[in-house]
């Protein structure tokens, strides 16, 4: 999971103790691989009906230990590659060949599209002020690189006002400030860090450091290289708000870092049986970041598909095909998701009925989340497009029957869905939590600790094995079966997607 702010909110829509039942509609064209561009197929011939038991059988089938087998397979992998399997390096290689055996020998046509995209690494990170050594700071993904020697300019804080989600975001921020040659200092808001540094540099500032706005470490990216105009580097809350008091004093940031554009692949399988018109779409981002082997973030998302996809089987009685994808790069901005979306024609994207989307299933302080497909809680991004909705409902029912309460989350654009919801492709998925702390609600209702965060390993070395919480990770299983079952087997009822004549795809 890519890192940005996430809200944590009552689920307003009452969790449903037992699923709706859904009705079948559809008819269309088949949507091939997404790299080149597909071509629509001709339309698929009604499917007979898929075996209304399909989902209590796979939450009977499934189960978190085998879904924790293949998570110690992950651990082997990146343990044999250097500690991680990112994108672009021999440990994610390895992890997309394990998945692709896996289903292949399951029955599933399977495909591993490959798409470029830009490698980044750092070599140095420091910031001294006033000619002392100051704190800790973390390059943003696709950083441009200080001169040598760094960057020594003055210290500039934009403004921050309290209440004002938008800080460094607009050129207005600057309009009073000796911004031009200055180390700009800037909290974090709703606006994309990409943004701030790019607001900065029409400033004329000659580097940026963002504050985190909440505890823990800020990490983030500017998008792409070609994005990336300032120096741009990340620091702690309290020592954001330590630097505050000293705007003006001579600051030198020096971020060493080095780019290159690489290619890597997705992994997309699909059944062969179920209308390819109408297709139930499950993905899982499978790369980790460097900095450790991705176990929870997002192993767990991964290795609970791939259970699901196995014991669903290449064949199944379905109404509808259902479509898994583990996507590459996600961790530097989605880039495995949005190459296969933009690359799907109209037409294939409107085949797609749904996603839904499973990043960090198993966080060993967990929350139980779904996401707000119908901003029922009125904060944050609005509604997902039509059919959302009844996603959250499904989900938020399946979760309710392993005997956990689920809240809401906000689509905050962090995890895969985003490009689906972009394109009008109605979304959904579960999340047991990334950086944020557990509140002492929170804790009355699903256990765990209070003042924790959810993930204390996230986006670290430490995010192994050891930092997964099995219940959490076979509650979200149960959960992911039951809603991938339900909708391959009928799209329609209360809780149902537009029929494909009706859905307005980007």
């Amino acid at each position: 999971m890519i890192p940005a702010r996430r809200g944590v909110r009552p689920l307003a829509a009452a969790a449903l103790g037992t699923l709706l039942t859904l009705a079948a509609c559809g008819g269309g064209a088949a949507a091939p691989a997404p790299t080149p561009s597909p071509a629509a197929a001709a339309p698929s011939a009604p499917a007979p009906p898929g075996d209304p038991g399909l989902a209590r059988r796979l939450a009977e089938q499934v189960t978190g230990d085998a879904a924790f087998a293949r998570l110690e397979e992950f651990q082997r992998i990146a343990d044999a590659n250097g500690g991680n399997r990112a994108s672009g390096q021999p440990g994610y290689d390895a992890s997309v060949e394990y998945v692709a055996g896996e289903l292949r020998r399951a029955g599933f046509t399977v495909e591993t599209p490959s798409f470029p995209f830009d490698t980044f690494a750092v070599d140095t990170e420091a910031l001294a002020v006033a000619g002392a050594p100051g704190p800790a700071v973390t390059a943003l993904i696709y950083s441009p690189a200080t001169p040598a020697g760094g960057v020594t300019a003055p210290l500039v804080v934009a403004p921050d006002a309290p209440g004002d989600p938008t800080p460094g975001c607009e050129a207005t921020d600057y309009a009073n400030l000796p911004a031009r040659g200055a180390v700009v200092l800037v909290r974090r808001g709703s606006c994309t860090f990409t943004q701030k540094q790019q607001v900065a540099a029409e400033a004329g500032a000659a580097a940026v450091l963002v504050g985190n706005n909440a505890p823990g470490p800020l990490g983030g990216t500017l998008g792409s290289v070609a994005e990336g105009r300032l120096p741009t580097g990340g620091l702690l809350q309290s020592d954001f708000d330590a630097l505050l008091a000293r705007a003006g004093t001579p600051v030198t940031l020096t971020l060493a870092t080095r780019s290159a554009t690489v290619t890597t692949r997705n992994v997309i399988a699909q059944t062969t049986t179920g209308r390819t018109d109408e297709v139930v779409m499950s993905g899982a981002h499978l790369d980790s970041v460097a900095e450790g082997p991705g176990i929870n973030d997002n192993g767990s998302g991964s290795a609970a598909q791939l259970e699901l996809a196995v014991r669903l089987g290449g064949a199944p009685p379905v109404t509808n095909a259902v479509r898994f994808a583990w996507w590459g790069a996600e961790e530097v901005g989605l880039l495995g998701s949005t190459a296969y979306v933009q690359g799907l024609t109209p037409e294939a994207r409107r085949d797609i009925a749904l996603l839904i989307n499973s990043d960090m299933l198993g966080s060993p302080n967990p929350a139980y989340l779904v996401y707000d497909g119908d901003d029922s809680d009125r904060e944050g991004a609005p509604p997902g497009p039509a059919g959302s909705g009844g996603i959250e409902r499904t989900l938020a029912g399946a979760l309710t029957a392993t005997g956990v309460p689920p809240r809401g989350t906000d689509f905050d654009g962090r995890s895969d869905y985003g490009p689906f919801i972009e394109a009008g492709i109605p979304a959904g998925g579960l999340f047991t939590g990334a950086e944020e702390v557990k509140t002492p609600e929170q804790a009355a209702v699903w256990g765990g600790q209070a003042g924790v965060p959810y993930d204390r390993c996230y986006h670290q070395a430490c995010d192994t094995t050891a930092n997964i919480d099995r219940v959490a990770l076979d509650r979200m299983l149960d959960a992911l079966a039951v809603t991938v079952g339900t909708y391959a087997v009928d799209l329609g009822g209360p809780n149902g997607v537009p029929a494909r004549e009706q859905r307005q795809t980007r």
